[in-house]
């Protein structure tokens, strides 16, 4: 079983216990899937309503799917447009926004594996657009579960995504959909 970053008092001042469990388990490499309750109580915390066990279950063509990548591109472009930046960080907005793209696209095709690195990074990157050298410091984590704490939350989540795409193209697309549901939300 894969340990948690950051699984200490913060987390249990923070987080249910309930949404603790889900993360171990969604991050548990020792199980060959992601149990769908875990991910569906993972999905309802970052904003989900019950129908995103559709989009949990669905196929690459499903309508369902493609909504949801369509909300999660606006959502997305309009998050790094309007956060205002320094004048010397606008050529990082416009690089997120044309990686963004391609990401979205090559994600519709039902391939998880190859967009997954770029997708984790992005979700990096625009948090960093948001909250500048903040991010760098130690205690962002503490930072962003005290001034949001479901903001928080999704942090703690993105920063125990594996760098590499998981060997299951499941595995992958549900970490990637889990990522992806709470910035179309945001």
């Amino acid at each position: 079983m894969r340990k948690l970053k950051v699984e200490n008092t913060l987390t249990q001042e923070f987080v249910e216990p309930k949404i603790r469990e889900a993360m171990l388990s969604v991050f548990d490499t020792d199980l060959a899937e992601i149990p769908s309750e875990s991910a569906m109580a993972l999905a309802q915390q970052f904003g989900a309503d019950k129908n995103f066990s559709s989009i949990l279950n669905a196929d690459k063509d499903d309508e369902a799917v493609r909504k949801f990548l369509s909300s999660f591109y606006n959502n997305l472009n309009l998050l790094v447009q309007k956060t205002w930046v320094e004048e010397s960080d606008e050529a990082q907005k416009a690089h997120i926004q044309f990686r963004l793209d391609a990401v979205c696209k090559v994600f519709l095709t039902g391939d998880f594996q190859t967009p997954y690195k770029e997708l984790v990074s992005l979700l990096h990157e625009v948090v960093s657009l948001m909250f500048g050298v903040q991010l760098a410091k130690t205690d962002f984590l503490e930072y962003a579960f005290r001034i949001d704490p479901e903001f928080g939350i999704f942090w703690w989540y993105v920063e125990n995504l594996p760098e590499e795409a998981p060997e299951s193209s499941e595995k992958a697309r549900i970490y990637l959909l889990l990522g992806m549901v709470f910035l179309s939300n945001y």
